[in-house]
């Protein structure tokens, strides 16, 4: 006898026959949202639409302008692209998944790409998303999908499920295609409709969707130099030394050669950072002040601490000052929509006083700067500080890179830092690793080990924080002289070590499970990385411990 179950769906509660799938009720729901129905949260668990309903339920219904959605709809469009690449262009053709780039995503076909092409392979997608073609999902053995993929040469992928202990894998298929994603798929290609590709320059193109922070449209595609030009020599250099990713690290990990890849990569982030000192020291004629900005966890107080080390090695005397010491008095604190202190937009920092200040230090006057007291809401003044022939002045911020700073001050006298961790590993040809992960992973480490911080914490408050990084540091990264990127290519095995204990922690009733369960089921993907071999003045140090530059 089949029986009935009680669904409650934005607080109205609806009766449907026991076992009834997502996909048998999402219609009903489809007109309150924007974009089409790709996921659910069924009593705080994340299932695909093709999940059956067993018992009563509380059920939300997600779309693209969602994360968890969008993950889903940025994985079905990989798919279907792939899928439209090996319809035109044979078995052996194939797009690798580079990196994020102007809110898309950079990939590189293995055969030449030209702007003609690109069109013939856009349309094709749209075929395919206008067939609403099923997007199966399979359980095999895990040998099995070893042999699979070596069988049709994608020895990445089986790489990836060598790596894997369970005795299952979860496969997907359009057609007779078969694939493998870490994350979840629509259940259908008809709800993958949003979507654009730009070309770029030789086989190289961008996919790009609605984001969660411009969830109303495509952004038009805006090439970012700086940033480019520094993920590809981060990329040719992963080439060149065959670690291009997980399975390649884990290789290297497995063969016990991981203290010499931390060596290497180390000293190589160090050169790059002298280089950059370099340029600074070449016009110190002219630059008399250094604006470093990044969004959070990106290693600002190392680099910038190690920066001031080479500068000094050229005979200069590096002077600093954080934008946070800054802040309006408590009580004239902007308020965001939700009436909450708004630390993070511009209004936050005390221009006028800011302004003055680094103008007055520039013409060589003396100052009593500001220390900002948290606790209390209000600025302490208790600190002189005057600039002399070789001092140079190094400001830190999330704003040191707008343009609305410092108006006072000739732009020649400015030399400006944008630093992010900018992972050149990826998970295999298809599943990349979002710097926005790697990140949020090092906050988490931090702020359990320095502020006390449990996971949920950090989750979250990990939305705002990620809002304010959307609307006040990325739109002026092209300000930048110069990018650094602070990540280094072992440390997810690292960050591993430190945070899957702590992601442990979250209850399956917390709201934050499911992605302390996602970002679990990513790390799972690593070997282990001991941290002994990571030198003190590494940027990882300044979140597992250890830090020439902090006193742990």
């Amino acid at each position: 006898m089949i029986q009935n179950i009680e669904i409650t769906i934005n607080g109205e509660t609806y009766k449907y026959s026991q076992n009834t799938t997502l996909q048998e009720i999402y219609m009903d729901h489809q007109e309150k949202h924007r974009y089409p129905i790709i996921l659910a949260r069924v009593n705080n668990r994340l299932r695909e639409l093709s999940y059956s309903i067993k018992e009563d339920s509380i059920v939300e219904f997600l779309d693209l302008s969602t994360p968890e959605g969008n993950r889903v709809h940025i994985n079905g469009l990989t798919f279907v692209l792939l899928y439209a690449i090996r319809s035109l262009y044979g078995k052996k053709a194939n797009a690798i998944i580079q990196h994020s780039l102007d809110k898309g995503i950079y990939f590189q076909t293995t055969f030449k790409l030209t702007e003609e092409k690109l069109e013939d392979i856009k349309k094709a997608m749209k075929d395919i998303i206008k067939k609403d073609m099923p997007i199966t999902k399979l359980t095999i053995d895990r040998l099995e999908a070893i042999n699979y993929f070596n069988t049709i040469g994608d020895t990445v992928k089986a790489g990836t499920m060598r790596y894997n202990t369970d005795n299952y894998i979860h496969l997907y298929r359009i057609g007779n295609m078969y694939n493998y994603f870490y994350n979840m798929m629509p259940p259908s290609t008809g709800k993958l409709k949003d979507f654009d590709l730009t070309y770029i320059k030789g086989n190289g193109f961008s996919l790009r969707f609605p984001t969660v922070f411009i969830a109303n449209k495509i952004k038009k595609y805006e090439h970012h130099p700086h940033l480019f030009e520094v993920f590809s020599e981060f990329k040719e250099w992963a080439r060149l030394i065959h670690i291009e990713n997980a399975v390649d690290l884990n290789r290297v990990v497995s063969t016990g050669k991981i203290s010499d890849l931390i060596k290497i990569d180390e000293t190589l982030q160090s050169a790059r950072l002298l280089r950059t000192a370099k340029e600074i020291n070449s016009r110190k004629d002219k630059v008399k002040i250094v604006l470093l900005a990044g969004p959070s966890s990106s290693g600002k107080t190392t680099t910038s601490r190690k920066l001031c080390m080479y500068l000094q090695s050229f005979g200069l005397h590096p002077k600093t000052i954080g934008m946070d010491d800054y802040f309006v008095e408590r009580e004239e604190t902007p308020l965001d929509e939700n009436g909450n202190p708004d630390f993070e937009c511009l209004e936050a920092i005390d221009l006028k006083l800011f302004d003055k200040q680094i103008g007055a230090l520039l013409k060589g006057e003396e100052v009593v700067t500001p220390t900002y007291n948290f606790t209390l809401g209000e600025k302490d003044y208790r600190t002189t500080m005057q600039l002399e022939d070789n001092d140079i002045l190094i400001i830190e911020g999330i704003h040191a890179l707008d343009d609305r700073i410092l108006t006072n001050i000739n732009r020649e006298k400015k030399y400006k830092i944008y630093i992010c961790p900018l992972t050149e590993l990826n998970l295999d040809n298809h599943n990349r690793i979002p710097t926005t992960d790697n990140r949020l992973l090092r906050r988490i480490v931090r702020d359990n080990r320095t502020r006390d911080y449990s996971v949920e914490q950090t989750l979250k408050q990990w939305p705002n924080v990620r809002k304010g990084e959307e609307l006040y540091i990325f739109p002026y990264q092209d300000e930048s002289d110069a990018t650094i990127n602070s990540a280094a290519i072992y440390e997810i095995g690292v960050l591993k070590t430190y945070v899957e204990p702590l992601l442990y922690s979250v209850e399956s009733s917390s709201p934050y499970y499911e992605e302390a369960k996602r970002l679990i089921n990513f790390l799972r993907m690593f070997l282990p990385i001991p941290s002994d071999a990571i030198p003190e003045d590494a940027v990882i140090r300044e979140f597992i411990g250890g830090s020439y530059f902090n006193a742990d």
